[in-house]
């Protein structure tokens, strides 16, 4: 029965072997919009497939694995793509295996294996551009490039998909791929900050999607268009982009692209804290994302949804909403976005006053934090190496070169001694002054690898950003510390601050306000304390200082001294003037409780990070100090480090707190009123 249906159709294929193709290229358009349609429609040609060549044959399975992929059918998205490998590795063709491998590389991608997808990506690219291919060469360039964005490697990222649009243009490319690449480099461009780069690639990937005549493709970009919009600091062009979108996405019935949209006017509502619009976007973009099987949309529309809740007092909703987004950001491993809805929550949870799930939110979202601190550390120092060990082999090549020329004219000498003796005086002058300069260039050469050296090791020890102490170098310093007791009048300090608020600095005016407000608060860190203090960038926006000896009474003024002036500066940025307020944790150093042994240093540290995080808890702009521990025999370090205001306010604590002044006011005089307030007497009068 099988044979007889093969020899039906053979005829047909023999006589219009371009039909089946020409439709397996309409489907791979459409199942990028709208994936279950083009579903059916390729189950419909699959009886056509016997007699069809094999670059038709792994086309087909090629966009089976595509579209088996968006509906959320990671498993039966990899055996296709398997199955097209296997046919090129039958075949002993590169194309159609590279084909089969980007093919497994985009399920790799949607099942969260990044680190296995990137490999691939690569491997893919290599192969791909040993065949006469033109588009999937361009369609691999791309994948490269993406893949090196996402490993935070941008040179290498911008320089792919440069080449993969000048391989796209007229007349080897095409323009579907030249699109593509286009808008692909549009999105590095504003992950770089490159925003009037974006805008010039953007302009030309509009001109050129305008002539596609695709619905499809035109959401697309209008989706670009709105990520450097909102980067930009462009809130009323986001928003008027995102409209026109859901009208293309609507009009062309490609769900999954409206669940996207739909989360990002929800967003775009809350940050007008207009919780009704907002809650009707998220659960339309809800009811969309789980209709397509996107979980990753899914996700985020229930982080809105919790947002929008907690906005308007319905905590335990709210909690609930916002866990079942942030389990699945944690099943997909995507640190980066489960720390920013960590950190959302935390300030939506103290916004609805839910202080305790606001501190535990924080927590969660700081330990995220300096985990991706140290690795985005450890990569940095690795690329260091890596530099250094280049260079250094190419210095030891460049020596092994000259020693080789010196060999050469050593037997040239030799031999016109035994020709030519009365040249031999010269020929010895020449001998020395060759050895004359390789002498000196050694010397050279030695002064600088010691240069070098020193420049690595300043690397290694400082923040690149603020040209602060690293947390390396203080937690070097610190284990090397001889720990001195609190008898006398004198005593050491330490001091953890964090900058309020400084995820708005970012969405309201872009990364670099950001790090032009880092480098701002390190600069009068500096002004505030001696040059004997050690600053250090602790991680993100966080920063420490340590006091090796200041009066016993002074330690609460270090704290005013550091929140007025920062509170009193204001940064000019463009047309806007930015000022920022820090919260502080603070104790003496060393801490001994109940008159033991003094606490080690990274439990100081801890201990004065609760205190910053009861600083953020009770509203901001102001400083909370250890002074030291009561009743001790009463309760353990390990009862206090776990709820250090619990402990506080059962008299096993002695806080002080240090009132900030208003932004943008100078700080006070030594002779006008003092901002240090005694929490403990506070807590006396109540």
């Amino acid at each position: 029965m099988a044979a007889a249906m093969a020899l039906a159709l053979a005829p047909a294929w023999a006589q219009d072997p371009a039909t089946l193709d020409e439709r397996i290229l309409d489907i791979r358009e459409q199942s990028r919009f709208v994936p279950d349609k083009a579903l059916t429609q390729l189950q419909k040609l699959q009886p056509e497939l016997a007699g069809a060549p094999p670059a038709t044959r792994a086309e087909f399975l090629t966009q089976m694995s595509a579209v088996r992929m968006r509906l959320g059918q990671n498993d039966m998205g990899m055996e296709a793509a398997e199955q097209v490998i296997a046919l090129g590795k039958s075949l002993h063709d590169n194309a159609l295996i590279a084909k089969g491998m980007l093919a497994k590389t985009y399920v790799l991608f949607a099942q969260a294996d990044v680190e296995a997808a990137h490999r691939l990506a690569f491997e893919a690219e290599a192969l791909a551009m040993t065949t006469s291919d033109s588009a999937l060469k361009v369609q691999a360039t791309i994948t490269a490039g993406q893949s090196y964005a996402e490993q935070g490697n941008f040179p290498a990222a911008l320089l792919k998909l440069q080449h993969a649009v000048d391989q796209a243009r007229p007349p080897a490319g095409d323009r579907i791929s030249l699109v593509a690449a286009l808008n692909a480099l549009t999105k590095l461009h504003v992950q770089m900050k490159e925003y009037d780069n974006a805008g010039e690639t953007l302009t030309e990937l509009l001109a050129e999607t305008e002539q596609l005549n695709s619905p499809g493709r035109m959401a697309m970009a209008k989706n670009t268009e709105y990520g450097l919009a909102m980067d930009a600091g462009q809130p009323k062009r986001a928003l008027r982009v995102l409209q026109e979108s859901l009208a293309l996405e609507r009009k062309l019935g490609a769900e999954r692209m409206v669940g996207v949209t739909l989360v990002n006017l929800s967003d775009n509502a809350l940050k007008d804290r207009d919780y009704a619009r907002a809650a009707q976007y998220a659960q339309e973009s809800l009811l969309s994302a789980q209709k397509t099987g996107d979980k990753s949309t899914e996700a985020t529309a229930r982080i809105n949804l919790g947002q929008t809740y907690l906005g308007t007092g319905r905590l335990a909703e709210g909690k609930k909403q916002f866990e079942l987004g942030l389990a699945r950001l944690e099943q997909e491993n995507n640190k980066p976005d489960l720390q920013a809805a960590l950190r959302e929550y935390g300030e939506a949870l103290e916004r609805a006053g839910d202080l305790a799930g606001s501190i535990a939110a924080y927590h969660r979202e700081r330990n995220i934090s300096n985990e991706l601190f140290e690795k985005r550390r450890q990569q940095a120092m690795l690329e260091l190496q890596e530099k250094y060990e280049a260079e250094k082999k190419q210095r030891q090549i460049e020596l092994l070169s000259r020693e080789n020329q010196v060999k050469g004219a050593e037997i040239d000498n030799r031999r016109l001694q035994q020709r030519v003796w009365w040249l031999l005086a010269l020929v010895f002058a020449l001998a020395a002054a060759v050895v004359g300069l390789l002498y000196r260039k050694v010397r050279h050469t030695n002064a600088q690898l010691e240069v070098k050296n020193l420049e690595l090791k300043a690397q290694s020890t400082l923040d690149p950003l603020t040209s602060l102490y690293n947390r390396r170098h203080f937690q070097d310093y610190m284990r090397s510390l001889t720990t001195h007791d609190q008898a006398g009048d004198t005593v050491g300090a330490l001091f953890l601050l964090d900058v309020d608020h400084f995820k708005h600095i970012n969405d309201n005016y872009g990364h670099a306000a950001g790090d032009a407000v880092l480098k701002m608060i390190a600069e009068h860190l500096r002004i505030a304390l001696r040059e004997t203090d050690m600053i250090v960038r602790w991680g993100g926006e966080e920063f420490l200082a340590f006091l090796p000896a200041i009066p016993r009474h002074g330690v609460d003024e270090v704290a005013r001294r550091i929140l007025t002036t920062i509170s009193s500066q204001a940064l000019k940025y463009g047309e806007h003037e930015i000022t920022v307020n820090v919260s502080v944790g603070f104790s003496p150093y060393p801490l001994v409780p109940g008159g033991g042994e003094a606490l080690a240093w990274e439990r100081a540290v801890n201990l004065v990070d609760m205190a910053l995080y009861l600083a953020k808890a009770h509203g901001r702009n102001r400083a909370y100090g250890v002074r030291g521990f009561e009743n001790f025999h009463l309760t353990s370090m390990e009862a206090i480090e776990q709820d250090l205001e619990r402990a506080w306010r059962a008299g096993f604590v002695d806080l002080t707190v240090v009132l900030g002044g208003e932004p943008g006011s100078h700080p006070p005089t030594p002779t006008e009123h003092t901002n240090v307030v005694s929490i403990k007497q506070a807590a006396h009068k109540h």
